[in-house]
C-alpha cells in the first residue's frame, strides 16, 4: 500500500476512533454490554492498525492524549468506585482518617455529621462493608479533588481526571525514552498510548494504576542512569498508589546486588513509612489487613486457575472453597515470584522489564479477581519486549462486562473460557517462538 494511503486510512481510522471514544464517554451505560462491544471493536481494530502502520509518530501520541480528553467531563460509565474516592477524599479534606471508619459508621445519628458524607453518597458505595485500602498517594488526589470541588461529584471527578492525564503524559514520554534507551522502536510506545483499554480504564473510568504506573517507569527511568535514590524515591511513590509493586522488590535484589539494593530499599522504606505516617497506627494497619483479607477469601471476578480450582473444589467439597483458594494461591504466587528472582543477576533494566511482566502475568493467571484495568500495567511493561500476549488480552478483557448486563450482576463463564483460552493460547505460541530465537541465537555464537 502506497504511504500517502497507508497515512489516509490512519489518520481516518483515529478520526472514527474519536467518534467512538465520544460515544463510549457520554452513551454508553455500562448495562448495554451489546453497544460497549461494538464500540470497543471499532477503536480496538483502529488501534490494531494503526500501530502497524508507518505515520508520523507526534501524531499518534497527539491523538492518544486526545482521546483521553474526550472523558475529561464524562462521568465513569463501566465503574463507580470513584464514589469512594470522593467519599474518602471528604472524609480527608474534613480532618478525618478514612482508614478508620467503616462508611456505615457515618450513617449512625449519634455520629460525626461531615460535609458531603450523606445517605445518597452511602448508597453509591460499592465498598460499605470494608475499610479503606486506597494508598496515600492515591488518597492525596482524593484530597485535592474535593478541596477544588467540595459540593460537587462531577467537579471531583473532573479534577481527579486531570491528574490521571498528566500521568498518563508522562507515562508515554517516559515509556518513549525507555525504547530509545533500550535500542527498541520508538513506535511501540502507541502499543501503550493508543491501546483502548488504557484509555477507557485508567482516565476514562478513573482508576489510579496510572499513577502506579507513572511512577514505576519513573523508577525504571531512573535505573537507566543508575540513580539509585531517585529511582528508589519513585519506586515508594508507585506502591504508595497502589500496592502492587512490592512483588517486584526480590527483582530490585537480583538486579542491584545485597549492597547496592540496602541503599535502594532504604529510600524505598524512608518514602513508604513518610507517605503513611501520617495517617497509620495500628488499629489502621488491622483495618487495612482486614480489607486486604476480604479481598483474597471473598472477592472473585475473570478469574483463570482459580476458576478450575474452585469447580474441583465445589464437586469435592459441596461448597465454594475461595477461603482456602485464596489464601493458597497468595502463597503459590510468591513462590513462584521467589523461584523466579532466584535466576542469576539481572543485567539490563529491560531485562528487569521482562521479570516484572513474568511476574505479573503469574499473578494474574493465579489472581481470584482480575479486573480489566488490572491488566494496564502488565501492557506497559510488554510494550519494552517482543511479546503481545498482553495487546490480545486488553482486547478480549472487555468480554468482562457481560456481567452487567442485567442488575443481577452474573458473570458468563463461556465468556471467561473464550478470553483465556486465546490469551493462553497466543502466550504459549510467543514463548515457544521465543525460545526458537534464544536457541537459533546460541547456535550462531
Amino acid at each position: 500500500m502506497a504511504p500517502a494511503k497507508s497515512n489516509l486510512l490512519s489518520y481516518t481510522a483515529l478520526a472514527v476512533s474519536a467518534a467512538a471514544y465520544a460515544a463510549l464517554a457520554y452513551a454508553t451505560p455500562r448495562t448495554n454490554f451489546t453497544q460497549l462491544l461494538l464500540l470497543y471493536a471499532v477503536v480496538f481494530v483502529a488501534y490494531l492498525y494503526t500501530t502497524n502502520q508507518r505515520f508520523n509518530l507526534w501524531h499518534g501520541i497527539a491523538a492518544a492524549m486526545f482521546f483521553r480528553l474526550i472523558f475529561l467531563f464524562a462521568t465513569p460509565a463501566l465503574s463507580d468506585d470513584y464514589f469512594r474516592f470522593v467519599w474518602d477524599g471528604r472524609l480527608l479534606s474534613a480532618g478525618l482518617n478514612p482508614y478508620l471508619y467503616l462508611p456505615a459508621f457515618f450513617t449512625q445519628p449519634e455520629a460525626q455529621q461531615v460535609p458531603g458524607i450523606t445517605q445518597d453518597l452511602y448508597a453509591q458505595l460499592n465498598s460499605q462493608a470494608y475499610y479503606s485500602v486506597y494508598p496515600p498517594v492515591s488518597q492525596a488526589v482524593f484530597w485535592l479533588a474535593v478541596k477544588l470541588s467540595p459540593q460537587s461529584i462531577i467537579g471531583s471527578i473532573v479534577a481527579m481526571r486531570l491528574v490521571l492525564l498528566l500521568a498518563e503524559a508522562g507515562s508515554i514520554l517516559l515509556l518513549w525514552r525507555l525504547l530509545r534507551k533500550m535500542a527498541l522502536p520508538e513506535k511501540h510506545v502507541l502499543l501503550y498510548a493508543l491501546n483502548p483499554l488504557v484509555i477507557l480504564e485508567l482516565v476514562g473510568n478513573l482508576h489510579f494504576e496510572a499513577l502506579m504506573i507513572f511512577f514505576l517507569l519513573l523508577a525504571l527511568h531512573q535505573l537507566f542512569y543508575h540513580r539509585l535514590v531517585w529511582s528508589g524515591f519513585a519506586f515508594g511513590l508507585a506502591i504508595g498508589s497502589k500496592l502492587l509493586p512490592l512483588m517486584f522488590l526480590p527483582f530490585l535484589l537480583r538486579k542491584l546486588g545485597l549492597r547496592q539494593f540496602i541503599l535502594y530499599g532504604t529510600v524505598v522504606m524512608v518514602t513508604v513509612v513518610a507517605q503513611f505516617a501520617p495517617l497509620v497506627n495500628l488499629e489502621v494497619l488491622q483495618n487495612i489487613f482486614q480489607s486486604l483479607d476480604l479481598y483474597f477469601q471473598k472477592f472473585e471476578f475473570n478469574a483463570s486457575v482459580y476458576y478450575l480450582l474452585r469447580w474441583v473444589g465445589f464437586n469435592v467439597t459441596g461448597y465454594n472453597t475461595i477461603a482456602i483458594l485464596g489464601p493458597l494461591l497468595s502463597l503459590g504466587t510468591l513462590a513462584l515470584i521467589l523461584s523466579m528472582a532466584s535466576v542469576k543477576k539481572l543485567g539490563s533494566v529491560r531485562r528487569l522489564a521482562g521479570y516484572m511482566a513474568a511476574a505479573l502475568t503469574m499473578y494474574l493467571l493465579l489472581s481470584t479477581t482480575v479486573h480489566p484495568w488490572y491488566l494496564t500495567t502488565l501492557l506497559a511493561l510488554t510494550v519494552m519486549s517482543h511479546f503481545r500476549f498482553a495487546v490480545t488480552w486488553s482486547g478480549l478483557a472487555i468480554l468482562t462486562y457481560a456481567a452487567y448486563r442485567t442488575p443481577t450482576y452474573r458473570e458468563d463463564l463461556l465468556l471467561v473460557t473464550l478470553e483465556y483460552s486465546l490469551v493462553l493460547l497466543w502466550l504459549a505460541a510467543e514463548l515457544y517462538l521465543y525460545r526458537q530465537r534464544r536457541h537459533h541465537a546460541n547456535l550462531n555464537k
